[in-house]
C-alpha cells in the first residue's frame, strides 16, 4: 500500500514538473510569432509603397511632355510686360553665339563637368550618389532645399517644365532625362547645355560669353578666364564681373578649387589663376557692347536682379511672360532728366533714381545713371552709400514718436553737445545753436543736435527696430549714435530709401520695392506672383506726424528747391562728409562733400535720388550744380509724372489731434488766450496724449515812448521830434518795435503821418502862429502801447507834455497812413535837414552847429524851410538810438544748404 502511495506521489510531480516546463516554453513561441507578424506587416506596407511609388511614378511619366528637338536646342524667348500689359522687351535668343561640340575646348568642358556635374559621362540622366547627399540636405531643410539635377537634368528643366519644386515635376524630369539619355549621345547633350544656359543679362550660351566679357573665342581663353565662365551659370547677373568683380572673383576661385580637386588641373595651375584679379582681362568699358538690344536698360537690369534673388533666371528660356510694374512714361521722365547734362558741375558726376508707387511699393521707374547702358554701374540699385540727414525721421523722430507718443511740438534744446559716452562734440553745420525749439523745427532745419538727442533718448534697439520694419536694416551691434546723422558704415540704395519713405506716406504700411508683378508660364495658365506682401511697419499717427513735418522741408526748410506748386509733398534733404583724415590727405576744402541725397513723396508717388561720383574720394565741389542736383532732379521728375493727374492730399487720421501750445514749454502746455501770437504753435499729437495744463492767463502790454520831445529849427523851419522806449521781453512779441507818429493841427483831427523804427522823425514846412501836437505809439506784433504826446506853439511859447497821455485826454490815432502833412507841411523822417541856423536850446545838444546851435545837422548848407524827403540816418555817434530789439527773430539761413 505504501508502495503505491509513493508511485501516485512520484506521478504527480513528475505531471507538475512537464505542465511547469511546458508553460515556460510556450512564452518564447509566442513572442517570436509576434516578431514575425511585425517583420512581414512591415514587408508588406513597403512592398505596396514601393508598387504605389512605381506606379505614381508612371503615372506622372505618361503625362510627361515629348521631347521637341527645338525646344532642346533653342531657348524661348520671354516678354516683358509694362503695367499696362504692353510688351517692351523680346528677351530671347537674338544674343547667342552657338557652338558645335566638336569646337568646345576641352579646358572649358572640364571646368563645367568639375562644377555643375563631374559623373556626367558615367550616369544615365540621374546622378543617384549625388541624390542620396540632397536628400540628406531635404531632410534637414526642407524639400526643395538642395537639387540634385544632372545637366541632362538642366536641359530637361529648362526646356520643358515649369520651376515648380514637386514630385510631378521631379518625376516627369527624370522620365525626360532619362529617355533624353537614351536617344541622344552625351557630346550632342552637352552641346545642348553649353549653348542654351544663361551666361548674363540676355545672353545665352559660353561662346556668347566669351565674346562679350573678353572679346575672345572660347579657344582664346586663359584659365581664369574659363573658370571665370564656368562659374556664371549658377547665379548669371550676380556673379557678372563687370558689376560684381569682387563675388565674380570669389566664385571662379570656387571653380579653379573644383576643377583641381576632380584632377583637371594642378595645384600649381589653381594657385597662378587665383592670383590673377578678375578684372585684368575683362573688355574695357569703352570696348564693351552696347546693349541696344531694349528700351529702358536700368529697369531690365534690376527684373533681371530679382528674378536671380528668386532663383527663377533660367525660366527666361522658356517662353515666360513677365509682368513688370514699369510705367513707360515716368522711366522716360526719369532717363531724360538724369540725361540733361546741364543739371551737373562736370561730365563724370552721376546720380542715381527709383520712383515707386507710395502706395503698392511698385517700382515704376529706375534711372541707373547719366547715359546707362546695361553693362555700367547702376547708380540706383547697385550704388549704396550713406545717407545723410535722410535717415533722420527714420533713427531718430519716428521711432521716439512710435514709442514714446511725442508731439510735434515737443520742445528740445540745441545746445552744446557731445556724443553719449564720449568727449566727442556734435557741430551744427552752421557752427550755431539755436536754443529751445519744436521736435518740428529740428527735423525740417536738419539740426544735427537734436537728432542726436532723440536717437540716444529713443535707444538702440527701438531705432533699429523701427528701421528694420521699413527694409533699412541695420546690425544693432554697430548702431552708434553718429548713425543718426547718415554717417557710420550702413549703406544704403535709392530703391531701399523710396521703399523706407513711401511707407510714411502710405499710413504706415511698408511694401518692399519690386519691379516684377508675377510671370505666366507657356500654357498660359501657370502664374507666380513674385509681389511682396504689405506689411505695418508703424501706427497710421507717425506716419502722419512725420509727413507733416517733412511738408516744412519743402516750404520753409532745407529742401525748398524741390517743391512742386500744387502739390501735396514731403521729404528730406541729406548730404555726408569726409571724415578729417580723408580732408587732410587730399586737400580737400571743408564745403567738399561725398554725396547728396533727396527723398520725398506725394500720395501717389515717392522718389529717392542721390548724387554724387563713382569713386568715393571724388567730391562734389559746387551747391547749384552739386549738392542741389538730387533736389533738382527730383523736382523736374515728380512734376513731370504728376502732371494731369489727381494727387490727393495727406489725410490727417483719426489717431492724430491738433492743439495749440506754448512755444518752448517744458513739458508742453496749451497756450492761453492772452499768449503772444509768436509763442502759440499749433502741433499735432497722438491722441490722448494733448496735455490738459494750460499756461496762465495775463495781460501783456508794452509800454508807451516816454521823454518825448518837440523842438523848432528855425533855419529848416521844422520841428525835430524824438522819444525813448523800453522795449518789451523780445520772447512776447514777434517782429520789430514800430513807432506810429500822429499830428493835428491847432486843435483838429489826428493824421497819422508815418510809422518808423527810429526814436525821432522830423516835421517840415510848418507855419508860425499855429499849436501842433504830436502822439507816438508803440506797435510790436499786435501789441499795441498807449499813446505819448506833446504840443508845440510856434509863437515862442511851447505847452509840452513829455510823458503818457492822460488816459481821459487821450489824442485820436487815425488810421490814414499815407497822409504826410496838414496844410502843406512835409515830414522828414529820420533825414538829413540842410541849414545852418538853429535855435539855441535845440533838444540834441551836439557842439557842431553855426553860432552855438545844437542842431543835428552839423554844418551843412541848405534852403531854410525845405521840404527834404531824403530818407536818411543821422550820425550814430551824436544821436541815441535806443535798439528796441525788436528784431531779434530773424529768419536765419537753413543749418544745411543741402541736407
Amino acid at each position: 500500500m505504501s508502495d503505491q502511495l509513493n508511485s501516485r506521489t512520484a506521478r504527480r510531480k513528475k505531471l507538475e514538473q512537464e505542465r511547469a516546463k511546458n508553460k515556460k516554453t510556450k512564452k518564447p513561441q509566442k513572442a517570436t510569432s509576434w516578431i514575425k507578424k511585425i517583420v512581414l506587416t512591415i514587408f508588406l506596407i513597403g512592398l505596396a509603397g514601393l508598387l504605389g511609388g512605381f506606379g505614381l511614378f508612371a503615372y506622372y511619366a505618361s503625362s510627361a511632355p515629348a521631347l521637341d528637338e527645338n525646344l532642346l536646342k533653342d531657348p524661348l524667348t520671354s516678354d516683358f510686360l509694362d503695367v499696362d500689359g504692353n510688351v517692351f522687351m523680346k528677351f530671347g535668343a537674338e544674343k547667342r553665339e552657338f557652338v558645335p561640340y566638336n569646337e568646345i575646348p576641352k579646358l572649358m568642358e572640364d571646368a563645367i563637368l568639375a562644377t555643375e556635374d563631374v559623373r556626367f559621362y558615367k550616369h544615365h540622366g540621374m546622378d543617384f550618389w549625388r541624390l542620396g547627399g540632397a536628400v540628406l540636405a531635404n531632410v534637414r531643410g526642407g524639400f526643395g532645399s538642395q537639387g540634385a539635377s544632372t545637366l541632362t537634368q538642366q536641359v530637361i528643366k529648362n526646356s520643358f517644365l515649369t520651376d515648380e519644386k514637386t514630385l510631378k515635376r521631379k518625376a516627369q524630369e527624370a522620365w525626360l532625362a532619362f529617355k533624353l539619355e537614351r536617344e541622344y549621345s552625351k557630346e550632342e547633350i552637352f552641346e545642348m547645355y553649353f549653348n542654351k544656359i544663361l551666361m548674363s543679362g540676355n545672353r545665352y550660351g559660353f561662346g556668347t560669353g566669351a565674346k562679350y566679357f573678353y572679346g575672345k573665342n572660347l579657344d582664346e581663353l586663359d584659365l581664369q578666364e574659363v573658370a571665370t565662365l564656368a562659374g556664371l551659370p549658377q547665379y548669371p547677373n550676380g556673379y557678372n564681373p563687370f558689376l560684381h568683380p569682387e563675388r565674380a572673383e570669389k566664385r571662379r576661385n570656387i571653380v579653379l578649387g573644383l576643377m583641381y580637386q576632380h584632377k583637371k588641373i594642378t595645384k600649381e595651375q589653381m594657385e597662378a589663376a587665383k592670383a590673377i584679379p578678375v578684372t585684368t582681362t575683362l573688355l574695357s568699358e569703352a570696348e564693351r557692347e552696347e546693349n541696344n538690344s531694349s528700351k529702358y536698360p536700368a529697369y531690365v537690369a534690376y527684373v533681371l536682379d530679382e528674378l536671380e534673388a528668386a532663383d527663377l533666371t533660367h525660366l527666361l528660356s522658356e517662353g515666360i511672360k513677365i509682368q513688370t510694374n514699369l510705367d513707360p512714361k515716368a522711366q522716360q521722365s526719369v532717363e531724360n532728366a538724369l540725361n540733361t547734362s546741364e543739371l551737373y558741375e562736370s561730365e563724370e558726376m552721376q546720380a542715381g533714381m527709383t520712383v515707386v508707387d507710395t502706395k503698392t511699393g511698385a517700382i515704376v521707374a529706375i534711372g541707373g545713371g547719366r547715359n546707362y547702358s546695361g553693362h555700367n554701374w547702376n547708380f540706383a540699385s547697385n550704388q549704396k552709400r550713406q545717407p545723410g540727414s535722410v535717415i533722420k525721421p527714420i533713427l531718430s523722430y519716428g521711432p521716439m514718436i512710435e514709442n514714446n507718443s511725442w508731439s510735434t511740438g515737443t520742445t528740445i534744446v540745441d545746445e552744446p553737445y557731445n556724443y553719449k559716452g564720449t568727449n566727442r562734440a556734435i557741430r551744427n553745420v552752421d557752427g550755431r545753436y539755436l536754443g529751445k525749439m519744436t521736435v518740428r523745427e529740428a527735423l525740417y532745419k536738419s539740426r544735427n543736435i537734436p537728432a542726436v538727442k532723440v536717437f540716444e533718448e529713443v535707444g538702440v534697439s527701438k531705432a533699429g527696430a523701427f528701421a528694420d520694419g521699413l527694409g533699412l536694416h541695420y546690425n544693432t551691434n554697430k548702431l552708434y549714435s553718429s548713425d543718426a546723422l547718415g554717417g557710420g558704415e550702413h549703406n544704403f540704395s535709392t530703391v531701399e530709401m523710396a521703399g523706407a519713405y513711401a511707407a510714411f506716406g502710405n499710413g504706415g504700411i511698408y511694401t518692399k520695392p519690386h519691379a516684377v508683378k508675377k510671370i505666366v508660364f507657356r500654357d498660359g495658365k501657370t502664374e507666380r506672383s513674385l509681389a511682396p506682401k504689405p506689411v505695418v511697419a508703424m501706427k497710421e499717427s507717425t506716419a502722419y506726424m512725420i509727413t507733416d513735418i517733412l511738408r516744412d522741408v519743402l516750404t520753409s526748410g532745407t529742401g525748398q528747391r524741390a517743391n512742386v506748386s500744387g502739390l501735396d509733398i514731403a521729404g528730406k534733404t541729406g548730404t555726408t562728409n569726409y571724415p578729417s583724415e580723408i580732408i587732410q590727405k587730399n586737400g580737400f576744402k571743408s564745403t567738399y562733400v561725398p554725396d547728396s541725397w533727396f527723398a520725398g513723396y506725394t500720395t501717389n508717388y515717392t522718389i529717392a535720388v542721390w548724387g554724387g561720383y563713382e569713386k568715393y574720394t571724388t567730391p562734389i565741389k559746387t551747391y547749384d550744380y552739386g549738392r542741389y542736383v538730387p533736389q533738382n532732379l527730383f523736382k523736374m521728375v515728380m512734376r513731370d509724372i504728376s502732371s494731369g493727374k489727381d494727387t490727393a492730399r495727406f489725410k490727417k487720421p483719426s489717431s492724430v489731434e491738433e492743439a495749440t501750445i506754448l512755444y518752448g514749454s517744458q513739458p508742453l502746455i496749451l497756450a492761453s488766450n492772452s499768449t503772444p501770437s509768436n509763442l502759440r504753435r499749433t502741433e499735432l499729437f497722438v491722441r490722448g496724449t494733448v496735455p490738459v495744463e494750460m499756461a496762465k492767463e495775463e495781460v501783456i502790454e508794452i509800454a508807451a515812448p516816454t521823454d518825448l520831445a518837440a523842438q523848432y529849427d528855425v533855419a529848416t523851419n521844422s520841428i525835430s521830434l524824438s522819444w525813448a522806449h523800453n522795449a518789451p521781453d523780445p520772447e512776447l512779441y514777434e517782429g520789430p518795435v514800430q513807432f506810429t507818429v500822429a499830428v493835428g493841427v491847432d486843435g483838429g483831427g489826428m493824421q497819422e503821418l508815418t510809422t518808423t523804427g527810429e526814436h525821432f522823425v522830423t516835421f517840415s514846412g510848418v507855419e508860425m502862429g499855429r499849436t501842433y501836437t504830436f502822439s507816438v505809439v508803440a506797435r510790436a506784433g499786435e501789441l499795441v502801447s498807449k499813446p505819448a504826446s506833446t504840443s508845440l506853439k510856434l509863437d515862442g511859447g511851447q505847452e509840452e507834455d513829455p510823458g503818457n497821455a492822460d488816459e481821459d485826454n487821450e489824442p485820436e490815432v487815425p488810421n490814414d497812413e499815407n497822409n504826410n502833412g496838414q496844410n502843406g507841411n512835409g515830414w522828414n523822417n529820420g533825414n538829413n535837414n540842410n541849414g545852418n541856423n538853429g535855435n539855441n536850446g535845440n533838444w540834441n545838444n551836439g557842439n557842431n552847429g553855426n553860432n552855438g546851435n545844437g542842431n543835428w545837422n552839423n554844418g551843412n548848407n541848405g534852403n531854410n524851410g525845405n521840404n527834404n524827403d531824403t530818407n536818411k540816418q543821422p550820425p550814430q555817434e551824436d544821436s541815441t538810438q535806443n535798439d528796441s530789439g525788436g528784431n531779434t527773430e530773424t529768419n536765419e539761413s537753413s543749418d544745411e544748404i543741402a541736407q
